[in-house]
């Protein structure tokens, strides 16, 4: 299926269509320059080195960090996420975090829990934001090795206060982790200038790139212990894992194609621009939202303000189970959706529509206005017909 024969609208699962040029960069990569990186020391490994290490100096830069070296290649953000969490934790340290955390944040401090680290965890609004104040109740009650939280709702698209919240755990002595899974290539991120200690963020979404791709940054004065060991292609002689970065957290080979991708990916997002492809989702958005309000039936749910979220809109419609409403947009009108709980329970019951969780909708940097349209006359249509 192409992009040509359905609405795509779940861009907060995963961007597509991707820019041009992402597929011939893998096919260009496989047919020419495959090798495995950091391993040989012929041309093909050197080609594929030249590519890895051309792509993490594009995050790099991109997140505004110094060093490229701190930059770690990851399979998502789960991947970078859990590497984070379970390479920093140890029994007796507790966790401040919130309460619309996506699993990939919550399921690891669930299982940490049960390992003997302590959890606390932040009420956010029904709307998805997050309370300073009640942050720093949080970090009053004892001492913090770390607040970790979502930049930006999988949910509802809520953006929370990052840089405060940041600072606010740097004057508690806790470091700060940042999952930028709904932001990275959307808002703009700034490792020094935001405080951040630790950054996650997925090639797959915002950043345009492939699946299994993504990468993890790691503050110069944090150090992980690596969740695997293996070859690095240096310091072979000795049995113990490198202590330097990247190697350190890079154990096995790369999806050096993957890669490549998302390189190409990088070039794109660099030459059109964050703030034009962030102007144009909030259009998007509150084209959606606007749209929306009149529909008898039809819930919202989140702050209604585009300005205040990323491109994610979640919405209830009144006869609609979410999984069937999905369903019919996807059978009848060739609108691709998400329904259901978007593996952020958490989040659903803070928003007051757990078990049934909502139908999300997310537009990206290549949905029209007219795929909007599309999308609301659906909605009219079926809400109409549950009256």
């Amino acid at each position: 299926m192409s992009a040509r024969d359905v609405i795509y609208l779940d861009n907060a699962a995963t961007s597509f269509p991707k820019p041009p040029g992402v597929a011939e960069s893998i096919v260009d990569f496989l047919e020419h320059g495959a090798g495995n990186p950091g391993r040989s020391g012929h041309s093909l490994a050197m080609a594929a080195q030249t590519v890895v290490a051309a792509t993490r100096r594009q995050l790099a830069s991109l997140f505004g960090v110094p060093d490229p070296s701190r930059v770690v290649f990851a399979l998502n953000a789960t991947d970078a996420l859990n590497t984070a969490l379970w390479g920093l934790l140890r029994p007796g340290d507790r966790v401040v975090t919130t309460s619309i955390e996506h699993n990939a944040v919550a399921r690891p401090l669930h299982a940490l829990a049960e390992r003997g680290i302590e959890v606390t965890r932040v009420a956010c609004a029904p709307d998805g934001m997050l309370d300073l104040d009640d942050l720093v109740r949080a970090l009053r009650s004892g001492p913090v090795r770390l607040v970790a939280m979502c930049h930006a709702s999988n949910v509802v698209g809520t953006i929370l206060p990052v840089r405060d919240a940041a600072q606010r755990a740097h004057e508690h002595g806790a470091l700060f982790l940042l999952d930028a899974a709904q932001t990275a290539g959307v808002l703009p991120i700034d490792v020094r200038e935001m405080g951040i200690d630790l950054l996650a963020v997925p090639g797959h979404k915002g950043l345009l790139g492939p699946t299994g791709t993504g990468g993890l940054y790691v503050a110069p004065d944090v150090r992980l212990s690596p969740l695997r060991q293996g070859g690095t292609g240096t310091r072979s002689e000795d049995e113990r894992q490198p202590e330097e970065l990247p190697e350190a957290l890079e154990a096995g080979t790369l999806n050096t194609v993957g890669i490549a991708g998302l390189g190409a990916a990088l070039r794109y997002l660099g030459e059109r621009g964050q703030q034009g492809i962030r102007a144009h989702e909030v259009a998007l958005t509150t084209r959606l939202i606007d749209g929306l309000r009149d529909v008898p039936g039809v819930r919202v749910h989140g702050s209604g303000d585009a300005g205040r979220q990323v491109g994610v809109v979640s919405l209830s419609v009144e006869g609609w189970e979410p999984v069937d409403l999905a369903a019919v947009l996807d059978s009848s009108f060739g609108i691709a959706v998400r329904a259901g709980l978007h593996c952020a329970p958490l989040a659903h019951r803070t928003l007051g529509t757990f078990p049934r969780g909502t139908v999300r909708l997310s537009p990206g940097c290549f949905t029209t206005d007219e795929d909007v349209d599309q999308a609301l006359a659906a909605l009219r249509k079926l809400a109409g017909s549950a009256a």
